[in-house]
């Protein structure tokens, strides 16, 4: 099953500043995505539920330091993009 990636207009603006922060990341960032798309449960994304204030969201790594949080919708196969950013950052 493909799953559809959706980008938030919030989820936009943030991923843009954080990825002209971070350009030697961009690669990582891609992978992640592809990565979604084809499985979001595949080890090496960690994708995990957030508690909290974020409950109800999950999130994935794209390397030891910087993670996506979303919104995944298994049934719909939808997968809603929400932030990006470091650990301290998005949690």
């Amino acid at each position: 099953m493909l799953y559809r990636l959706i980008y938030t207009d919030s989820y936009v603006r943030r991923a843009r500043k954080f990825l002209k922060k971070h350009p030697q990341i961009i690669g990582q960032y891609e992978k992640t995505l592809e990565l979604l798309e084809l499985n979001p449960h595949h080890p090496s994304l960690r994708l995990h539920r957030l508690q909290g204030q974020l409950n109800g969201l999950s999130s994935v790594s794209i390397n030891m330091s910087y993670r996506i949080v979303l919104e995944l919708l298994i049934q719909d196969g939808d997968i809603i993009l929400v932030d990006i950013g470091n650990h301290d950052r998005v949690y």
